[in-house]
């Protein structure tokens, strides 16, 4: 994992992370965005453009993004997310997501 996306992109989605990660590595649930762990290639691009300050690097991680770094993990375990987010459309929000 390079980067997480947190609690405070849950239904405010900017989308401006995804315009700048130039590996298509960020995917689009319902109510937030999520970093694929294995597709991100540790660039940063995505931290400065989010208005929010959703994104953090896993190495300087707070402990209120850790249920978010696991669930982006337990989601992208799935090889059908994959391959760049633009091309997949909407993946699934974990259940910690769909009930806030």
């Amino acid at each position: 994992m390079t980067f997480v996306i947190g609690a405070p992109c849950i239904d405010v989605m900017d989308r401006s992370c995804v315009e700048e990660c130039p590996v298509d590595a960020i995917y689009e649930g319902a109510r937030m965005m999520y970093i694929h762990p294995r597709e991100c290639i540790d660039c940063g691009a995505c931290d400065p453009v989010c208005p929010t300050e959703a994104i953090v690097p896993d190495r300087r991680m707070p402990d209120a993004f850790i249920e978010f770094r696991d669930a982006a993990q337990a989601l992208f375990d799935n090889e059908e997310y994959s391959g760049g987010g633009s091309a997949l459309g909407l993946v699934p929000d974990p259940p910690m997501v769909s009930a806030r």
